[in-house]
């Protein structure tokens, strides 16, 4: 990636050739059991590659982790036959995805979705929008959630997840301009009268949507914080190998106080921001809940790539606002890091509930 990542992300171009070798490497499989085609990593080692692929460019992990989780969804939730049937051409790259959840109305609040499937006979009639949906325009299925009881109380009982591949119907709208997270395309989507067959229905029960979602999001998130993580630590490398070169009234700037104290604490958020996601990682993992945990990690971690890549860009000075400059990309890509997956506001009140829950007076 790294002498081509400038080519890419200033002409907001989609890596095609990248993505080939991603394929022969067998990253869109990662996660998936050897059984189906996959590597069957564990989510602490898939964070480590995270963490690698991100300190260099953040963005070309969305292309395998949105894909990753619409994977996840069919492996944890789904039928042997929906099984059987997508989650080897999921692992080859023959098929890739992403994750269709947010709504022009809808993103946090998932259970204000809008999007509506009708059953009729062996297919369900779906119709609504999709918007920010990752992989929409350069891939060929998703897993989509929808309302397929719009009168359900609660409002989650009444969603259901399909595995959705592109067909009449179908219609991807245009590509959003982003600040950062450049090349992958994020677009919209827009369902009119789309028929599904009924046996893409996700575990073949209705209403269990949200729970198959949620399930989803645990390891989305360690992926945010593991790019959290390559930010961070890519920023800090950045600037300390900057600040050994350049030199100011006879010295590296290194050798300054005031630059001193940034790198001092540039590398402790990079390293507990490590520590955080590997911890939520592990208990990923070991199949424990860990939504307490990948919350932790998640705002952690976004919010250390934040402030070490404006760190990292002080120390650059100028230089820093440069396009010429890796840093700069570093810097418009974090912000996406304390958005998706979740907000950071909202990974708080998570923290918050379940470290009562867990800690209760007596």
């Amino acid at each position: 990636m790294r002498p081509r990542v400038k080519e890419y992300d200033h002409a907001d171009r989609y890596p095609h050739e990248l993505v080939e070798q991603m394929k022969e490497m067998g990253l869109f499989g990662a996660t998936v059991s050897p059984e189906y085609g996959g590597l069957g990593l564990p989510a602490s080692l898939y964070a480590r590659i995270v963490m690698h692929i991100s300190s260099v460019w953040m963005a070309l992990t969305g292309i395998f982790n949105s894909h990753l989780i619409l994977a996840l969804a069919v492996e944890k939730f789904g039928t042997e036959a929906q099984k059987r049937q997508w989650l080897p051409r999921f692992a080859s790259g023959e098929v890739r995805g992403g994750l269709a959840l947010t709504e022009p109305d809808a993103g946090t609040d998932l259970q204000g979705i809008r999007m509506t499937a009708r059953r009729e006979g062996d297919t369900y009639v779906i119709n609504g929008t999709k918007t920010w949906i990752s992989n929409s325009i350069e891939g060929s299925c998703v897993a989509l959630l929808v309302k397929t009881d719009p009168n359900a109380q609660p409002r989650h009982k009444g969603m259901s997840l399909f595995i959705a591949p592109k067909g009449p119907g179908f219609t991807v709208g245009r590509k959003l301009e982003k600040l950062g997270y450049k090349c992958i395309d994020s677009g919209e989507i827009v369902f009119n009268d789309y028929r599904v067959p009924a046996d893409h229905l996700i575990g073949g029960e209705e209403g269990q949507g949200f729970r198959q979602v949620t399930g989803g999001l645990e390891l989305g998130r360690i992926n945010v914080a593991a790019r959290g993580v390559g930010i961070a630590e890519g920023a800090l490398k950045l600037a300390s190998d900057y600040a050994q070169i350049r030199r100011t009234f006879g010295k590296p700037i290194a050798e300054h106080q005031a630059i001193q104290l940034k790198l001092g604490e540039m590398a402790t958020r990079a390293r507990a921001a490590r520590l955080l996601t590997l911890d939520a990682a592990m208990s990923f993992d070991r199949g424990e809940r860990c939504d307490m945990e990948a919350g932790m990690a998640k705002f952690f971690a976004s919010e250390a790539a934040l402030e070490n890549s404006i760190e990292s860009m002080r120390i650059h000075g100028a230089y820093g606002y440069s396009k010429e400059f890796d840093i700069e990309r570093l810097y418009r890509d974090a912000p996406l890091t304390c958005i998706g997956e979740g907000t950071n506001e909202m990974q708080r009140i998570i923290i918050s509930k379940q470290w009562l829950k867990r800690n209760p007076v007596g």
